[in-house]
């Protein structure tokens, strides 16, 4: 599969898992990616967390509220640290984005499927600080997102998207 092919490929997929374990390998190679994104000023500060033992998922599991993804049979936690790059402006943000598309892209590229669930965790409830406590985050690490990571059990729904000349132009807005 070449690239194009894997970026059309990759869609959230909100279904339901295969039962199959992800090899250790793989979840490297989804880690590595992660870890490849570009970073703000090089300060790196988007750390993971891969969890495929089955009584931690179990317990991360019972905290998610309503619950997804809790056939899969792997997760992977994304975890920050705000700090500040360049002219004390701090671009956490972006670079926990590039390493979750990274790996997503990687996810699919591999022949699993997944889901960036982030407001769903980060929301009022404080899903993240349960799943923080589950893991031994520390402090100064904050969890910002899960990815489940798995066979699907049935294929992604596309959604439809916006035509090309609608979101895309060259050399001025045409919106």
């Amino acid at each position: 599969m070449n690239v194009i092919e894997i970026i059309n490929k990759r869609h959230s997929y909100r279904g339901k898992y295969l039962s199959k374990q992800v090899p250790k390998d793989d979840l490297v190679k989804i880690l590595e990616a992660g870890m490849a994104a570009p970073s703000g000023c090089n300060k790196q500060t988007t750390s993971f967390i891969a969890v495929d033992d089955s009584n931690i998922l179990k317990k991360i599991n019972e905290v998610i509220n309503p619950p997804v993804c809790e056939t899969a049979p792997a997760l992977i936690v994304v975890l920050t640290q705000r700090i500040n790059a360049y002219r004390d402006r701090c671009f956490a943000i972006q670079d926990y984005s590039a390493a979750i598309e990274n790996m997503l892209l990687t996810i699919v590229a591999l022949g699993y499927q997944s889901c960036w669930y982030e407001g769903h965790i980060t929301d009022e409830d404080r899903i993240c600080d349960k799943i923080a406590a589950i893991l031994s985050v520390p402090e100064n690490y904050d969890v910002v997102c899960i990815l489940p990571v798995g066979e699907a059990e049935s294929e992604p729904s596309i959604p439809k998207k916006k035509g090309f000349e609608e979101r895309a132009w060259f050399n001025t807005f045409k919106g």
